[in-house]
């Protein structure tokens, strides 16, 4: 295996990303000339895509600010990967500021609160317009990437620093470390806010104080589940020579403890708000399990049953063809559980505004009429959604075509930053403890 510490895409590595960019581009083409009015599937798919890789080059800067908080060094060998993947934060900005001019623009109805007319006929949208609103969903989205990009700049460029400077000068460590810690409670505050705008607002008639660690627990299990991939691949054509066995028995075990915490805090949020009994939240739960069983039974499939007793055994974390069958699955698994927090609310919410809230949560009063009116609207909207309709119900195989699109489109850009830099830090003062690592 060569001593590889410099990263060099491929002519034929570009060519298969290529292909499968093209794929996604023309399954967009596809999905959007042969759309509804308004886009629908194409800007849910859109939105789908965007939050889904933006959130995991999020979630991978702040892993590596969490780590580097708590004085961990076994990540060190390979943290190079999740500083390219942080850098994807850039192209997220601008997929967000996509969606956002298209939001003033008219040209979706991805957020039901985003219409003037339903919102106006509307008490709950009306309660909420403080938050939900264009104004402050912008600020917040280019707010919080701007800032996440920037930290991901600053850190990486840090990082680098660690290598040209001498034997025993940590001094870019010491900055570094401040950053990160600076980071943690920014993202912590952030991540939540835009999680809340992004994706539970597109059923804005509904609400829930575990959502934020949901998502970012799906963020981060998929995260997991990419970076084993894409470390076993490069790791066999000879990049990462100090990458063994022990560091993907660690990988393995984040990816089924987080798989386990993820089941934890969809079956809390499930649980709390059907115990609770309240109308707003559990007409939520109750349109998933009725109009989408497969997504929702599906979900606790591949997320949970699948990591938790492939992966529960010891031995199986540290073997290759088991992570990598394992680490496909999750990292679709989770693409779709993003799909049912996503899709169901945008097809409610394109057929809501085209009638401009007719049928819909107009003129509420007291919570408990409220709660009537909800339940009794959630079953005419089941009756529209209880019929199959390509690319909500489940995805279909365009919508499939984008993830690949988008996922090829993410490998690229983290093969570029990757052959930016040294892969080995070996300014790092932790970078010995992280070649020498045993569990």
């Amino acid at each position: 295996m060569r001593e590889a510490i410099q990263f060099e895409i491929t002519s034929r590595q570009k060519s298969v990303l290529y292909g499968f960019m093209g794929l996604g581009i023309l399954c967009m083409i596809i999905i959007f000339f042969t759309d509804d009015a308004y886009a629908p599937r194409f800007w849910s798919n859109f939105l789908l895509n965007s939050v889904f890789f933006t959130g995991i080059a999020f979630i991978a800067l702040f892993t590596i600010s969490a780590m580097i908080t708590a004085y961990s060094g076994w990540h060190v060998v390979f943290k190079r990967l999740w500083e390219a993947y942080s850098q994807f934060l850039v192209v997220g900005l601008i997929l967000m500021a996509i969606v956002i001019i298209g939001l003033f623009g008219g040209f979706h109805h991805l957020y039901h609160w985003a219409d003037s007319a339903s919102v106006e006929a509307d008490k709950i949208l009306q309660g909420k317009s403080g938050f939900l609103n264009k104004g402050f969903y912008t600020l917040m989205t280019l707010l919080s990437i701007g800032v996440w990009y920037y930290f991901a700049r600053r850190m990486r460029a840090l990082s680098i620093e660690e290598d040209r400077l001498t034997t025993g000068d940590h001094s870019a460590y010491v900055r570094l470390k401040r950053y990160a810690a600076a980071f943690l409670p920014i993202a912590a505050v952030t991540s939540a806010i835009v999680i809340w705008l992004w994706v539970m607002s597109v059923d804005a008639h509904w609400y829930s104080t575990l959502f934020a660690w949901y998502a970012t627990s799906s963020w981060f299990v998929a995260m997991i589940a990419l970076s084993i991939l894409l470390l076993l691949y490069l790791r066999s054509i000879g990049y990462f020579p100090n990458l063994t066995v022990e560091h993907f028995h660690d990988l393995g075990k984040f990816l089924f403890g987080f798989s386990v915490f993820w089941t934890y805090l969809w079956f809390s949020q499930y649980m709390l708000i059907w115990y609770g009994n309240i109308g707003e939240e559990t007409i939520y739960f109750n349109n998933q399990r009725s109009n989408y069983p497969v997504l929702f039974y599906g979900n606790l499939v591949i997320n949970f049953a699948l990591p938790f007793f492939v992966l529960l055994r010891n031995d199986t974390k540290r073997k290759k063809g088991t992570l990598v069958l394992t680490s496909m699955l999750i990292l679709l698994g989770h693409w779709m559980d993003f799909f049912l927090m996503i899709k169901p609310g945008v097809l409610h919410t394109y057929h809501e505004v085209l009638g401009h809230g007719e049928g819909g949560h107009s003129m509420l009063g007291t919570v408990s009429e409220q709660s009537a009116r909800l339940v009794a609207d959630a079953g005419h909207g089941a009756e529209a959604a209880s019929n199959f309709v390509s690319g909500f119900t489940i995805p279909g195989l365009l919508d499939v075509g984008v993830f690949l699109g988008f996922l090829a489109f993410f490998i690229y850009f983290v093969f570029i930053q990757l052959s930016r830099a040294r892969l080995q830090p070996v300014g790092d003062p932790f970078i010995g403890e992280s070649i020498h690592h045993h569990v």
